[in-house]
């Protein structure tokens, strides 16, 4: 038996038995499934950092939905959320990297 012991996609149990094996689930509480939620996004952040692969950033997508979901924020308000800080900040377009601020008066 394997061990895993983290959070998985809602259709996961489902295709294990498809594949003949038998996994043993459980259902979380509202704040166990928080903080596996930021587990879950540190796990896939981690993997994106290592592959490279889109398909990552999918499911970093999909956790920051969930974690939406939790607080009770719409998609629609954090894109407002995002689209506001980036009129005040921008992007990451222009690829500025600072190296050092002068704090001399």
């Amino acid at each position: 038996m394997k061990t895993y012991n983290k959070l998985v996609r809602d259709l996961i149990p489902q295709l294990i038995v498809a594949d003949g094996r038998n996994p043993q689930t459980r259902f979380l509480d509202e704040w166990e499934f928080y903080a596996e939620l930021k587990r879950k996004l540190k796990e896939e952040v981690d993997e994106f950092i290592q592959t490279g692969e889109i398909e990552e950033l999918v499911d970093i997508g999909e956790v920051i939905h969930a974690i939406l979901a939790v607080e009770q924020v719409s998609v629609e308000t954090y894109q407002r959320m995002r689209l506001e800080k980036r009129e005040a900040r921008g992007g990451y377009e222009k690829r500025i990297f600072l190296e050092s601020v002068d704090e001399t008066d």
